[in-house]
Order: C-alpha cells, then sequence, then structure tokens
C-alpha cells in the first residue's frame, strides 16, 4: 500500500494542475467576451459623434452572403462602378448564414480560411462584428474558445516592429495577457483580419515560422498564419474589397461574396 501512495499524491497534484488551468481558461474567456461584448454591442451611425451611438442588434440587417470563386476584378484606381461590375457573374451560389460561414458544406471536412469580399460600405466590417458579438453574449459558435479580431488599420502601424504571435495577441487583448495563456495549439481559435484592402504590409515571404513565442515582423508573422504553417488549426477570417483580393494566393480560402 506504501508504494501506492506517491502515485496517487502525484495524481492528485495533476488533477489539481488541471482544475487550475481549467479555471484560469474559463476566467480568461469570459473577461475576453465582456471585452468584444463592450468593444462591439454598440456601433456608430455616420459621423462618430457623442450620444449617436446605437445597439449593433438593433440595427443589423442580415446580408446575402454566396460561396463561389473569384473573378477577374479591375484593380486600378477603385470607384464603387468599378468593383459593382466585378460581381455580374457572382451572383449564384451557395446562400451562407453569417453564423455558418466556417462550417463545412460541400463535402468539405474542414473549412479554415474564409475571405470575404464585398465593395466598400456593404457591411464587411459590421459582419465580422455581428459574428464576434454573437460569440460573446454565447448565442453561436461556442464551439470557438477564442476570437481575436484585428484590422489592418491596426497592424499597418506595427510594420516597423516585431512581435511573436502570442506578443501580438498580448498586445491587443488584456486579458489574455493578464490569464498568461500561450498555448493557443490547444484551442480552437479565430483570427478576424479586416480590411485587407487598406493593408500596406508585404504578404508573401519564404520564411517559415511555426513558434508562436518567435519574434519576427509583422508581414513575415502575417503570411504564415495566412499559409497555416503557424497555428494550422486556427481559424482565419479576412475581409476585402475586389481589387484587393489577389493579394493573398487563391488556393489558401473559400470566398465568400456578399453582392451588390
Amino acid at each position: 500500500m506504501s508504494e501506492i501512495v506517491p502515485f496517487l499524491c502525484f495524481s492528485k497534484i495533476i488533477l489539481s494542475s488541471l482544475s487550475l488551468y481549467s479555471d484560469v481558461t474559463d476566467r480568461c474567456q469570459r473577461d475576453l467576451k465582456a471585452s468584444l461584448k463592450d468593444e462591439f454591442e454598440r456601433v456608430s451611425e455616420g459621423v462618430a459623434k457623442a450620444g449617436k451611438e446605437t445597439f449593433l442588434d438593433e440595427i443589423y440587417t442580415e446580408l446575402y452572403i454566396t460561396e463561389g470563386k473569384t473573378t477577374e476584378v479591375n484593380d486600378e484606381h477603385e470607384v464603387r462602378r468599378i468593383e459593382a461590375a466585378s460581381w455580374i457573374q457572382n451572383r449564384s451560389g451557395e446562400t451562407i448564414r453569417s453564423e455558418d460561414i466556417f462550417k463545412s458544406r460541400g463535402g468539405r471536412s474542414r473549412i479554415r480560411t474564409v475571405m470575404t469580399m464585398g465593395v466598400a460600405g456593404i457591411g464587411k466590417t459590421v459582419l465580422t462584428q455581428k459574428f464576434t458579438l454573437d460569440w460573446a453574449e454565447g448565442r453561436t459558435n461556442q464551439n470557438i474558445q477564442f476570437i481575436f479580431p484585428f484590422t489592418f488599420r491596426q497592424l499597418n502601424v506595427l510594420k516597423e516592429e516585431k512581435f511573436s504571435l502570442v506578443g501580438l495577441i498580448n498586445k491587443h487583448f488584456k486579458p489574455i495577457r493578464d490569464a498568461g495563456i500561450n498555448d493557443f495549439e490547444n484551442f480552437q481559435v479565430l483570427f478576424i483580419l479586416d480590411g485587407l484592402d487598406e493593408s500596406r504590409l508585404s504578404l508573401h515571404h519564404d520564411k517559415i515560422l511555426t513558434d508562436v513565442t518567435e519574434s519576427t515582423s509583422i508581414d513575415v508573422l502575417l503570411t504564415n498564419l495566412i499559409r497555416g504553417k503557424l497555428l494550422p488549426k486556427a481559424l482565419l477570417w479576412i475581409t476585402t474589397r475586389p481589387a484587393a483580393a489577389n493579394k493573398i494566393p487563391p488556393d489558401l480560402f473559400i470566398m465568400c461574396h456578399i453582392p451588390v
């Protein structure tokens, strides 16, 4: 019996550690959801002014989203008329509900990366905000444990700096930094990269990056995240205007259109 006691004690230590880690993870997720809810539950109508915000749920209108291949688009000076012309051949295809955008369909076992393409002002950003808000409020996609929304405007500012993926997440999401979580391979994570058309970053690099704690340029980090070299199990959602869709090789994503 005396030989079994140390094993039992060791087992209790492991179980206690796992329980503590689970508590930290659960608390971190709750804090992240609360933070994202505060950020996205209200939107400004027109020019942002004090007192002019309204609840997103009160004004949100479901968008008509279809899946389909990209068509050739005009990548010169963009005006709405030119962008709209690129949609003429894209009005057919499977209609997708926004909350189902990552759910398997068409015989696919898994969808990792989605690019949502639509003209300026059609609602791409609001679509990602509504998706995030619904997750934060526990309505949909609870299989996803963490959502990290970024805009390319945010990322452009960091162009001359170096970050690891963990460092980039910690910089923008305080609940993750406070919890000290960095083993994202063990979670279902969604990264949202909004506004590819505003990107001033090069997303074509040969350097392979697989370590989430290794620092590098934002360009290299995003290239490896998009290509699935870094966190290959993570989900990725990119939004863009049509003329910028060719910044990323088309074999890396599923295309979803928001027709005009």
